[in-house]
């Protein structure tokens, strides 16, 4: 069993590997020089998503028995996703706590395990905003509008492209008897 100690001197490291060794993407450090065990992350939005340039805050928070048990992270920005609570909470696998899940949704492989560090942790959030699951959202009104805005673009793609494959066709078989007439 991890003690606060224990834990205190791993976020130490993890801070000053992140100080020494930033990550494309995010930012993260200490919300108050006193506590190891709540730190402030700033998230870029991924390109090419709805969340593509913007700059989103959030907290995370480690209890004392980490690494053993998960931190919870928190947007502190407003975020509309399927994967975050209205109160900003973050619900992914690996943030759920080691161990079968009770609802029998999630492998234990895809929980909580000791190895995440904080920039696995941030890592897979950034990967939630590019992919969110609205099989088992958060935020059902946020999976709702992400499952009805992919039909939505999903449906003017196929139209555009089935106007112009037939527009295409249209002309290409119109324009060759004419071409093939010329030729003679």
């Amino acid at each position: 069993m991890a003690s606060a100690s224990q834990a205190s001197l791993l976020l130490q490291k993890q801070l000053k590997d992140l100080c020494k060794h930033p990550v494309d993407g995010f930012s993260a450090g200490l919300v108050d020089e006193s506590n190891i065990f709540e730190w402030s992350v700033t998230i870029i939005g991924p390109p090419d998503t709805l969340y593509d340039g913007g700059f989103f805050n959030a907290v995370m928070t480690f209890p004392p028995d980490y690494p053993n048990s998960p931190p919870t992270v928190r947007f502190t920005s407003e975020i509309w996703h399927p994967n975050v609570y209205p109160d900003g909470k973050v619900c992914i696998s690996i943030l759920h706590p080691p161990g079968d899940d009770p609802n029998g949704y999630e492998l234990a492989t895809e929980r909580w395990s000791p190895v995440h560090t904080v920039e696995s942790i941030v890592l897979s959030i950034i990967s939630m905003l590019s992919s969110p699951n609205d099989e088992s959202p958060a935020n059902v009104e946020a999976a709702v509008s992400v499952v009805l805005m992919f039909f939505y673009f999903y449906h003017i793609y196929v139209i555009t492209n089935v106007e112009w494959y037939l527009c295409i066709c249209f002309l290409f078989c119109f324009l060759r008897p004419l071409s093939c007439e010329i030729d003679f």
